[in-house]
């Protein structure tokens, strides 16, 4: 069995030659700040997108320029840390601007990483007659023209992309479990990573921002295989704060998308962050196990009802993952470390855990039956049988039927809900298909596998 991963591609390019606005014009909405001055975007911008049914990572980092202080030298860095994490690479200059030595350095930069590459002429609509020959001394094969701002170009450079950076594919060993520590700089990672370890594997620093790359080591538990992986931390988007290093989100994206199970680690002294509940999100959307970690619980003043006290407030904050289990650790004193361990195996044996067809469509005529689906534009859709999905680490159902793009939001999560109660896949996302029935869907013949 091979799980499919999320390929990753990063905008690079000097500052204003419309990284951004390639960026937005791709997700076909504002996600990037777009501005006449140089060097609007200080931080990375990332975000899930999808072209012809083909789901890619699309990250937008800060211009390219000359690293005068330490702030431009984080910046710098986080393009280096795009080139070095990233599966495609989109080098962009501005097509009216002539070319500069600052964008034959970002071509270098990333055709030394070896990955695919592609220049994208920017802004070409500004240029009355312009000489493509100039662009071939990049050394860089696939050159694409476009006018971000006007949408020009870009389903080209789409269509490409997705034939030369399909789905990643990893062999998945049943044996093996891979765990990642996914939060925000400062949070523990790194010493509940060393206490799972128990060994200093990992360097351990008060100072946030001390995991500079991903440390990973293998752990033997229950016959299983943990494969740990300890992330650099992620800072929110556009705080970048002197002196302190700036880390890219793009090794914790890859980190996530590899992994079977997230380990969300948030710090005792400072909950229910808006970013925890981003990260919550993209773990949840990625498909994977999730344990939410309240991490320094040893540090907080505390007494005997502080738990029961806190526990509801951050299941109310993460209501979108009830199914997440909550553990207060200590990696001083130890507490619930050891924990994490069983929790892990759980979640792994849930998600492996398959559901008989006949059983599938029995649950699902009962749901219809005390509920039947509404939809939208005085479309009623109809919901015909089930499946589940196999050689998906992820447990996937596919629901077949008509009309079910009407299909309501608030029925896809009554179906989730009921199927929950009834098969519980604790600590794990799980995902629905709803697919039109075609003639060459027909349901499939009663058995009892």
């Amino acid at each position: 069995m091979s799980s499919s991963n999320i390929p990753i591609v990063a905008i690079v390019g000097r500052a204003n030659v419309g990284k951004s606005s390639l960026f937005n014009s791709v997700l076909r909405r504002n996600e990037a700040i777009t501005a006449r001055e140089a060097g609007t975007t200080r931080d990375s911008v990332w975000t899930r997108s999808t072209h012809d049914d083909h789901s890619f990572w699309l990250i937008d980092t800060a211009g390219m320029k000359d690293a005068e202080d330490e702030f431009e030298f984080t910046i710098q860095e986080q393009i280096i840390q795009a080139a070095d994490s990233a599966d495609i690479i989109w080098v962009v200059i501005e097509a009216d601007a002539g070319i500069s030595e600052e964008d034959r350095r970002v071509a270098k930069l990333a055709l030394k990483s070896k990955k695919t590459v592609y220049l994208v002429v920017n802004k070409i609509d500004k240029v009355k007659k312009p000489d493509l020959e100039i662009y071939k001394k990049f050394g860089i094969k696939e050159i694409f023209y476009t006018t971000a701002s006007q949408n020009r170009g870009i389903r080209e450079l789409l269509d490409r992309l997705i034939i030369d950076v399909p789905q990643k594919s990893y062999a998945v060993d049943p044996n093996s479990i891979i765990v990642s520590l996914i939060g925000r700089p400062n949070v523990g990672k790194s010493a509940l990573f060393n206490s799972l370890a128990k060994k200093q594997q990992a360097i351990v620093s008060g100072r946030a921002g001390t995991t500079r790359d991903t440390n990973k080591l293998d752990i033997k538990y229950n016959q299983k295989t943990i494969k740990l992986i300890d992330t650099a931390g992620i800072r929110r988007s556009g705080k970048i704060e002197t002196g302190v290093e700036k880390f890219s989100v793009i090794r914790s994206i890859s980190a996530i998308e590899q992994s079977d199970i997230c380990l969300l680690l948030m710090d005792a002294n400072e909950l229910n962050s808006a970013l925890d509940q981003k990260l919550a999100g993209m773990i949840k959307e990625a498909g994977k196990g999730l344990v939410l970690v309240v991490a320094k619980w040893d540090s907080l003043d505390k007494d005997a009802y502080t738990r029961d006290s806190l526990a509801p407030q951050i299941s109310n904050t993460f209501d979108f993952v009830p199914w997440a289990p909550l553990i207060f650790t200590s990696s001083i004193t130890g507490q619930n470390v050891t924990k994490i361990f069983d929790l892990v195996l759980e979640i792994h044996a849930n998600r492996q855990k398959a559901i008989k067809t006949r059983d599938l469509n029995n649950w699902l005529a009962k749901c219809i039956n005390m509920h039947p689906p509404a939809g939208l534009k005085n479309r009623n859709p109809k919901l015909n049988y089930m499946v589940h999905e196999e050689g998906n680490p992820t447990p996937s159902f596919k629901i077949f039927g008509s009309h079910t793009k009407f299909l309501h939001w608030s029925y896809k999560r009554y179906l989730e809900k009921r199927f929950r109660e009834q098969y519980g896949y604790q600590g794990t996302a799980i995902k629905f298909w709803f697919i039109e029935r075609t003639d060459r869907h027909k349901p499939p013949k009663p058995s009892n596998d």
